[in-house]
């Protein structure tokens, strides 16, 4: 076996120390970024070494961790390892920042074996086995051990059972004030519920949890998904476009991020739909998108077009691929949409149409049905027309100057809207000084004037002191 995970692993319990002595999370965050090239490496045989290397013989988390390594088909050869030479070697207990990373090393290595039992079970171990560390420094790790925690919770069933531990434990990171802790346990709590279709309790989250602003951007994005997939669930089209756009928005910009952004395009164009929008074009184009994309283009182009058979053999042609992105009862609700939108082709095309032939065009059930959606359709300023009822037709009314129309207000605000929103969001970005930085400048500014003065004063005397050595 070649020792480069394992010095690897353990150059990295170095920076853990750093990250404990300074104060600097930046080491910690730096271990982390590791993890996904580290998880490949990850065996048995590596974590034996690393466990025995790290934890004395006598202590019972150590023998607990060599117990779930060595359970597994490589049983014969870490119980080998283990009663290599160092038996007789000192080893002091392991920091608790070392301890709750070799924990979620042995997590993510679990998870890779496909054994979901034994791996829901060892993180329920570890989250009780670190409770009784009570140090800021754990913060990034812990929230790391949380996520493995419910994702084996979601390997076996047993999402009901992990709510009540995500809200002791957002309550005990709500008072210890760690922030990344609290932001994941949030957004855990809110994919939880989301999963078990518990949407008026995600909705309760929202509303009586805050998250934390510390946070880091990864797990601000992820919030911001899963507000904005709450938000069309309940209808409220405008708040959830926002909110997935600032999700797209804050999500890292790193290879690593595609899959997220996939996730959140798909969902970022079924709402734009359901507002009576049309995505742009350019968003199906990139290469990255081009693939997982193809169905929404195919129900965009449905939708646009607003035949009804194109879209009811689209949506049943990409069902599939809907459920398993947890769009499809979103994706159904297009259909009044798809309707609205061929009322307004035929409002444009025909200056009269009888209620009958829009029945036959649009695949409606009946006349009454049809004069409905369109009185309807009149009344939210799809179309502006009249119902003639004596004689069953549709008159469209000429419209020779747009701006006598409320369309141009609308634009105008929309504009004025995301102006502002982008002149807060820059504010917030901003980082202003402290009021003590004006006495430091000034301090500077007499040093350096201090500084010249010494210089001339040095460059004088030297220049006396050659004429005086001249003159000899």
């Amino acid at each position: 076996m070649t020792n480069g995970p394992v010095d690897e692993i353990k150059h990295n319990f170095v920076y853990l120390d750093k990250a404990l002595s300074g104060y600097d999370a930046r080491f910690t965050l730096k271990v982390l970024r590791g993890l996904p090239a580290l998880r490949r490496q990850l065996d048995s045989e590596v974590l034996g070494e690393i466990i025995k290397s790290t934890y004395p013989q006598n202590d019972p988390a150590g023998q607990e961790l060599l117990r779930v390594v060595a359970s597994g088909e490589a049983a014969g050869t870490v119980a080998t390892k283990m009663s290599d030479g160092t038996e007789d070697a000192v080893i002091e207990l392991p920091s608790p920042e070392t301890d709750a990373y070799v924990h979620l090393l042995v997590q993510i290595w679990l998870l890779h074996r496909d054994v979901p039992d034994q791996f829901y079970t060892f993180s329920q171990t570890a989250l009780a086995h670190l409770r009784k560390y009570d140090r800021r420094s754990l913060d990034f790790v812990v929230a790391k051990i949380w996520f493995y925690y419910v994702r084996a919770a979601e390997l076996t069933d047993n999402l009901e059972h992990v709510v009540p531990p995500l809200m002791a434990g957002l309550r005990t990171a709500t008072l210890r004030h760690d922030a990344e802790t609290q932001g994941m346990l949030v957004i855990l709590l809110l994919r939880s519920y989301l999963l078990l279709n518990k949407i008026s309790q995600a909705a309760g989250i929202i509303s009586k949890t805050s998250f934390p602003p510390a946070a880091s951007n990864s797990l601000a994005a992820r919030y911001y998904y899963y507000l904005s997939r709450v938000s069309a669930i309940q209808l409220d089209y405008s708040s959830a476009f926002e909110q997935i756009t600032a999700a797209i928005r804050k999500v890292p910009q790193s290879p690593a991020s595609i899959g997220f952004l996939q996730t959140a395009h798909k969902l970022s164009i079924v709402i734009e739909l359901l507002m009576g929008e049309i995505p742009d074009r350019e968003v199906f184009k990139k290469p990255e998108f081009r693939r997982s994309l193809a169905p929404y283009l195919a129900l965009t182009r449905a939708v646009r077009a607003g035949d009804i058979q194109q879209f009811g053999s689209v949506l049943v042609a990409e069902a599939s691929a809907l459920k398993a992105d947890h769009n499809y009862a979103l994706a159904c609700r297009l259909r009044q949409n798809v309707i609205k939108t061929g009322i307004r082709i035929l409002s444009l095309t025909y200056s009269r149409i009888s209620l009958k032939d829009i029945c036959i065009k649009l695949c409606l059930d009946g006349e009454e049905s049809a004069e409905y959606i369109v009185a309807k359709a009149i009344r939210d300023g799809v179309i502006d027309a009249e119902i003639n009822h004596q004689y069953g037709y549709m008159q469209s009314k000429e419209v020779t100057d747009i701006y006598s129309t409320a369309e141009p207000q609308y634009t105008f605000h929309e504009r004025i809207k995301f102006c502002m929103a982008l002149h807060d969001d820059s504010v917030k970005a901003m980082r202003y000084l402290s009021p003590d930085h004006a006495a430091d400048l000034k301090e500077a500014e007499e040093a350096r004037e201090r500084e010249k003065e010494l210089v001339t004063e040095i460059q004088e005397g030297t220049d006396l002191e050659d004429d005086d050595d001249f003159e000899l």
